[in-house]
C-alpha cells in the first residue's frame, strides 16, 4: 500500500536550507551581540548594551553569504529602519495613551507592510522597523529615544564593520575586499558549464534555473557601493568585465538548452576554466578547440573567445551590464499595488491588534511585575511575513522554536552565574544565528534564548512561561488575520510578480524581434526577464504550500509562469539564431506563437510584434 502524501503546508515546515557552515559569519556573530552587551555593562549602561545587542542580533539575521560591499546595503538599510522604529516607538510609548499608541503602531504597520513588498532588503527594513518600534514602546527604559536609537545603530554598525574588515576564508589569496564578488562571478561560469554539460538530459531544466540564480546573485554582489565613485579600482573594473563576458555565454548556453540536442563534452570545459581563472584572479590559459556545428554552438565559441580576450586585457572596460536598479517608480508601484496593499493591510491588522492585546494583558495577571509587553507584537511581525515561508509553516515553526528556546533558556537560567553566564549565552547564540537562519524553527529557538538572556541581563525576572503563552497567542492571531477576506483579489502578491515578469518578457521580445544591434541592452533586458520570472516562481512556490483555503487563490499561476519561461527561453534562442543567420526558423516562430497563445488563454496578453 502506498503511503498518503504529506500536505505541502506540513512538508514545508520540515525543509531546511543546506550548505557548508558559514564560519566567517559565525565568528562575526560571536564578536557582535555578546561584546555589545558586555560593553554596555562595563560603562554602566546595561539597558543600552541590551539594545546594542538586539541591533547586532537583527543585523546577524541579515548577514547572509554575498559580497562584502553589497552587505553595506543589505545590513545598513534595515539597521537604519530599526533605529527609526525604535525612536518612533519610544517617544510614542512615552507620550501616548493606549488607544492612540495602538493607532500609531497600526499606521506604522500599514506603511512597513507596503514597503516590504518592494524587495528583500525593503522587507528586512520593514521587519526591523516594526520589531524595534514594538521594543521601544513595550520595553520602556530611563534612556531617551535618541540614545536608544544610537545604541541600536552602534550594535548593528559594529557587525557591519566586522563584515567589511575581517577577511573570509580563502580571501587572502587576492584582494580580500572583492572575495565575495569573485566567488559570485566564478559561480556564474560554473553554472554555465553545468548547463552546457546537461543539455539534452533530464537535469537540464534544473541547471537552467541554477544559472538564473547564479546570475542574480552575481548581479547583486557587484551592485555594492564603489570605493571610487567615478571609475572604481582596477580589481572592480576587472570583475565587472568578467561578469559582462559571462552574459553572452549564458545566452548561448540557454539557446543550446532550448534546442535540446546534446553537445560535445569539451564545450563545457571552457566555462569551467574561466571559473577557475576568476577564483584565482589569473588569465584563462589554453581553451578547448571550438565545435561550430550549430548556431548556438558557434555563439558559445564566439562568446568564449571574447571572454578570453576580456580576461587577458586585465582591467576591461565593459560596464553598465548589471541591469537597471529598481527606481522610485518601481518601488511605489510595488508598495501601492495589489500585493503591497494586501500585505500592508494584514501587517497593520496583526501589528495593531497584537499591540492592543498586549497592552490589555499588561494590566492583568498575565504578566509578572515590571514585565514588558513587546513580545506579542514583535512575534506577530515575524509571523505575518510571507518571505519567511507559508503561513502554516511559519506558525508551526515559530511555536515549536519558541517552546524549545524557552525551555532551554529556563534550564540555563537556573544553572549559569550572572551576569557572566548570560553574556556567554548571548555570545554563543549570536554565533549560532547565521547557521540557524536555514530553518525558521531553529532561528526562532536561538533568538528566543538570546532575547530572554538579554532581558534577564537587563534586570528582568525569568519569563519563559509567559513568552510561550504570548507566542501561541500571536500564532492564533496571525492565522485568523491571514484568512480574513481583504479588498481586491486574493493572491495579489503572486499576480503582481507575474505581471512584472510579463512586462519584462514583452520588452525582451520586442527588442529581439526588432533586430536591434544593441547587444548590451539585450543582455540587460534578458537579465530583467529571467530575474522577474525567478521572483514570480518563488512567490508561487510559497503560495502553493499555504493551507488549502489560501492556496486555491493562486491555482493556475504556475502554468502562467511556465508559459512565460518558455517564451523567454524561445526569445533567447531567437536572439542567438538571428545573430548567426539573420532569420528565424519555422520552429522558432511556432514555439513563440504557442507560448503567446498559452499566455492569452491564461489571461495574460503579450502581443507578438508585427515583424514576426
Amino acid at each position: 500500500m502506498s503511503r498518503p502524501a504529506i500536505p505541502l503546508w506540513l512538508a514545508h515546515a520540515f525543509r531546511a536550507q543546506r550548505g557548508p557552515v558559514p564560519w566567517s559569519a559565525v565568528c562575526r556573530g560571536a564578536l557582535a551581540a555578546g561584546p555589545s552587551l558586555l560593553a554596555g555593562m562595563l560603562v554602566g549602561q546595561t539597558a543600552l548594551g541590551v539594545l546594542a545587542a538586539i541591533g547586532a542580533m537583527l543585523a546577524g539575521i541579515n548577514d547572509r553569504p554575498g559580497s562584502r560591499r553589497a552587505s553595506v546595503h543589505r545590513l545598513g538599510v534595515p539597521a537604519a529602519a530599526g533605529a527609526l522604529g525604535l525612536l518612533v516607538g519610544t517617544y510614542a510609548g512615552q507620550g501616548l495613551a493606549a488607544v492612540p499608541l495602538t493607532l500609531v503602531l497600526t499606521a506604522l504597520g500599514l506603511v512597513a507592510g507596503g514597503v516590504s513588498a518592494v524587495g528583500p532588503v525593503a522587507s528586512a527594513a520593514g521587519t526591523q522597523l516594526l520589531v524595534a518600534a514594538a521594543v521601544g514602546a513595550g520595553m520602556p527604559t530611563a534612556e531617551s529615544g535618541w540614545q536608544q536609537a544610537l545604541a541600536f545603530l552602534a550594535g548593528a554598525g559594529w557587525l557591519l564593520v566586522l563584515r567589511l574588515a575581517l577577511p573570509t576564508p580563502g580571501s587572502l589569496a587576492g584582494d580580500f575586499r572583492f572575495d565575495g564578488e569573485r566567488q559570485a562571478v566564478a559561480d556564474v561560469y560554473d553554472a554555465i558549464a553545468a548547463l552546457v554539460a546537461a543539455v539534452g538530459g533530464e537535469h537540464a531544466t534544473a541547471r537552467r534555473a541554477a544559472l538564473t540564480a547564479a546570475l542574480d546573485h552575481a548581479q547583486d554582489a557587484l551592485a555594492g557601493p564603489r570605493l571610487r565613485r567615478q571609475t572604481g579600482s582596477a580589481a572592480e573594473r576587472r570583475l565587472h568585465a568578467r561578469f559582462a563576458a559571462a552574459l553572452p555565454l549564458a545566452e548561448a548556453a540557454t539557446a543550446l538548452y532550448w534546442a535540446g540536442e546534446p553537445v560535445p563534452a569539451r564545450a563545457a570545459e571552457g566555462p569551467r576554466r574561466l571559473a577557475t581563472a576568476v577564483r584565482g584572479d589569473t588569465g584563462t590559459g589554453p581553451l578547448p578547440a571550438p565545435h561550430r556545428s550549430a548556431p548556438a554552438l558557434r555563439a558559445l565559441d564566439d562568446a568564449l573567445l571574447r571572454a578570453a580576450d576580456a580576461f587577458d586585457r586585465g582591467d576591461g572596460a565593459q560596464r553598465g551590464l548589471l541591469g537597471r536598479r529598481r527606481d522610485v517608480r518601481h518601488a511605489l508601484r510595488a508598495a501601492l499595488g495589489a500585493g503591497g496593499r494586501e500585505y500592508g493591510l494584514r501587517v497593520a491588522l496583526c501589528f495593531g491588534a497584537s499591540a492592543a492585546i498586549a497592552q490589555a494583558l499588561h494590566h492583568t495577571r498575565w504578566y509578572g511585575p515590571h514585565a514588558h509587553w513587546y513580545w506579542l507584537p514583535a512575534t506577530a511581525v515575524f509571523l505575518v511575513k510571507p518571505d519567511l515561508g507559508p503561513l502554516a509553516s511559519r506558525v508551526l515553526c515559530r511555536a515549536a522554536g519558541t517552546v524549545l528556546g524557552a525551555l532551554v533558556f529556563a534550564g540555563f537560567a537556573a544553572l549559569l552565574p550572572r551576569p557572566e553566564g548570560l553574556i556567554a549565552l548571548v555570545t554563543v547564540c549570536g554565533a549560532l544565528v547565521p547557521v540557524a537562519t536555514r530553518h525558521f524553527a531553529a532561528l526562532t529557538a536561538v533568538v528566543t534564548v538570546l532575547v530572554l538572556a538579554l532581558v534577564m541581563a537587563g534586570g528582568e525576572p525569568q519569563a519563559s512561561v509567559s513568552r510561550i503563552g504570548e507566542t501561541l497567542l500571536a500564532c492564533a492571531l496571525v492565522l485568523v488575520v491571514g484568512h480574513l477576506p481583504m479588498p481586491g483579489q486574493r493572491g495579489g502578491g503572486v499576480r503582481a510578480r507575474l505581471t512584472t515578469a510579463g512586462r519584462a518578457a514583452h520588452a525582451y521580445l520586442l527588442h529581439v524581434l526588432g533586430e536591434s544591434g544593441d547587444r548590451a541592452e539585450r543582455w540587460v533586458l534578458r537579465r530583467e526577464a529571467y530575474r522577474a520570472l525567478a521572483e514570480a516562481r518563488t512567490a508561487i512556490a510559497v503560495a502553493a504550500a499555504e493551507l488549502p483555503a489560501l492556496a486555491r487563490h493562486t491555482e493556475g499561476t504556475d502554468a502562467v509562469a511556465e508559459a512565460l519561461e518558455r517564451l523567454v527561453d524561445t526569445t533567447t534562442a531567437c536572439a542567438v539564431h538571428l545573430d548567426d543567420t539573420g532569420r528565424l526558423t519555422p520552429r522558432h516562430l511556432r514555439q513563440l506563437r504557442e507560448a503567446l497563445g498559452e499566455l492569452e488563454r491564461r489571461g495574460m496578453r503579450v502581443p507578438l510584434p508585427a515583424a514576426a
